[in-house]
Protein backbone atom coordinates (compact mmCIF):
# COMPACT_ATOMS: atom_id res chain seq x y z
CA UNK A 1 0.00 0.00 0.00
CA UNK A 2 0.87 3.57 -0.70
CA UNK A 3 2.36 5.64 2.21
CA UNK A 4 1.63 9.33 2.43
CA UNK A 5 4.76 10.92 4.26
CA UNK A 6 5.76 14.10 6.10
CA UNK A 7 9.04 15.28 6.82
CA UNK A 8 9.41 13.42 9.82
CA UNK A 9 8.55 9.88 8.40
CA UNK A 10 10.79 11.07 5.13
CA UNK A 11 13.45 11.47 7.72
CA UNK A 12 13.02 7.64 8.89
CA UNK A 13 12.61 5.98 5.90
CA UNK A 14 14.05 7.99 3.06
CA UNK A 15 17.01 10.18 3.99
CA UNK A 16 17.33 12.89 7.01
CA UNK A 17 19.48 15.47 6.10
CA UNK A 18 19.74 17.90 8.52
CA UNK A 19 22.31 14.15 9.78
CA UNK A 20 23.93 13.53 6.47
CA UNK A 21 25.39 15.69 4.11
CA UNK A 22 26.25 12.97 1.44
CA UNK A 23 22.99 11.25 0.25
CA UNK A 24 21.99 7.91 2.64
CA UNK A 25 19.29 5.84 2.10
CA UNK A 26 17.47 4.96 5.46
CA UNK A 27 14.82 2.16 3.74
CA UNK A 28 15.12 -1.32 3.48
CA UNK A 29 13.42 -1.47 -0.10
CA UNK A 30 14.37 0.79 -2.87
CA UNK A 31 11.45 3.21 -3.34
CA UNK A 32 9.14 5.36 -5.70
CA UNK A 33 8.12 8.39 -4.10
CA UNK A 34 5.71 10.32 -6.09
CA UNK A 35 5.35 14.01 -5.22
CA UNK A 36 1.93 15.67 -5.87
CA UNK A 37 -0.97 17.73 -5.17
CA UNK A 38 -4.61 17.18 -4.96
CA UNK A 39 -4.87 20.23 -6.96
CA UNK A 40 -3.32 18.62 -10.01
CA UNK A 41 -4.89 16.87 -12.59
CA UNK A 42 -2.23 14.90 -14.02
CA UNK A 43 -0.98 13.86 -10.25
CA UNK A 44 -4.83 12.40 -10.04
CA UNK A 45 -4.17 10.28 -12.96
CA UNK A 46 -0.86 9.05 -11.69
CA UNK A 47 -2.23 8.35 -8.42
CA UNK A 48 -3.94 4.90 -8.29
CA UNK A 49 -1.47 3.87 -11.20
CA UNK A 50 1.33 4.14 -8.26
CA UNK A 51 -1.62 2.25 -5.86
CA UNK A 52 -1.74 -0.47 -8.48
CA UNK A 53 2.24 -0.56 -8.57
CA UNK A 54 2.42 -0.30 -4.87
CA UNK A 55 0.64 -3.90 -4.84
CA UNK A 56 2.79 -5.37 -8.11
CA UNK A 57 5.96 -4.42 -6.12
CA UNK A 58 4.56 -5.42 -2.92
CA UNK A 59 7.60 -6.62 -0.93
CA UNK A 60 10.41 -5.62 -3.37
CA UNK A 61 9.42 -1.71 -4.05
CA UNK A 62 8.21 0.73 -1.46
CA UNK A 63 5.65 3.31 -2.71
CA UNK A 64 5.35 6.45 -0.69
CA UNK A 65 3.42 9.63 -1.51
CA UNK A 66 4.34 13.50 -0.37
CA UNK A 67 1.69 16.22 -0.59
CA UNK A 68 3.60 19.28 -1.45
CA UNK A 69 1.28 21.77 -0.82
CA UNK A 70 1.96 20.46 3.01
CA UNK A 71 5.16 19.39 2.85
CA UNK A 72 7.09 22.34 0.75
CA UNK A 73 10.60 21.46 2.68
CA UNK A 74 10.63 18.65 1.27
CA UNK A 75 9.60 19.72 -1.86
CA UNK A 76 12.42 22.38 -1.72
CA UNK A 77 14.75 20.15 -0.87
CA UNK A 78 14.70 17.77 -3.84
CA UNK A 79 14.01 20.97 -5.87
CA UNK A 80 10.45 19.97 -6.81
CA UNK A 81 9.46 22.09 -9.55
CA UNK A 82 6.34 20.91 -11.35
CA UNK A 83 4.02 18.05 -10.43
CA UNK A 84 4.12 14.96 -10.64
CA UNK A 85 7.57 14.08 -10.37
CA UNK A 86 9.24 10.36 -9.33
CA UNK A 87 11.82 9.89 -7.53
CA UNK A 88 13.32 6.50 -8.04
CA UNK A 89 15.52 5.63 -4.71
CA UNK A 90 17.26 2.49 -5.12
CA UNK A 91 19.15 0.81 -2.73
CA UNK A 92 22.73 1.79 -3.62
CA UNK A 93 23.78 4.41 -5.62
CA UNK A 94 21.81 8.31 -6.33
CA UNK A 95 18.13 8.48 -6.50
CA UNK A 96 16.61 9.71 -9.66
CA UNK A 97 14.15 11.95 -10.71
CA UNK A 98 11.13 11.30 -13.35
CA UNK A 99 8.98 14.66 -13.86
CA UNK A 100 5.61 14.05 -16.05
CA UNK A 101 2.21 11.59 -15.66
CA UNK A 102 4.10 9.01 -17.09
CA UNK A 103 1.81 5.39 -18.16
CA UNK A 104 1.97 2.88 -16.25
CA UNK A 105 4.48 0.56 -18.54
CA UNK A 106 6.98 3.30 -18.74
CA UNK A 107 6.82 3.12 -14.69
CA UNK A 108 6.73 -0.52 -14.86
CA UNK A 109 9.88 -0.21 -17.07
CA UNK A 110 11.39 2.16 -14.96
CA UNK A 111 11.32 0.63 -11.36
CA UNK A 112 12.72 -2.43 -13.28
CA UNK A 113 15.47 -0.49 -14.61
CA UNK A 114 16.58 1.59 -11.54
CA UNK A 115 15.51 -0.15 -8.39
CA UNK A 116 15.37 -4.10 -9.57
CA UNK A 117 18.27 -4.73 -11.87
CA UNK A 118 21.32 -5.42 -9.80
CA UNK A 119 24.50 -4.19 -12.02
CA UNK A 120 27.44 -6.11 -11.39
Amino acid sequence: MTEHLNKEKFFEKVFNWEKNKEWKFEGELPCVIDFWAPWCGPCRVVGPVIDELSEEYKGKVNFYKVNTDEEQELAGAFGIRSIPSLLFVPMEGQPKMAVGALPKEALKEAIDKELLTVTA
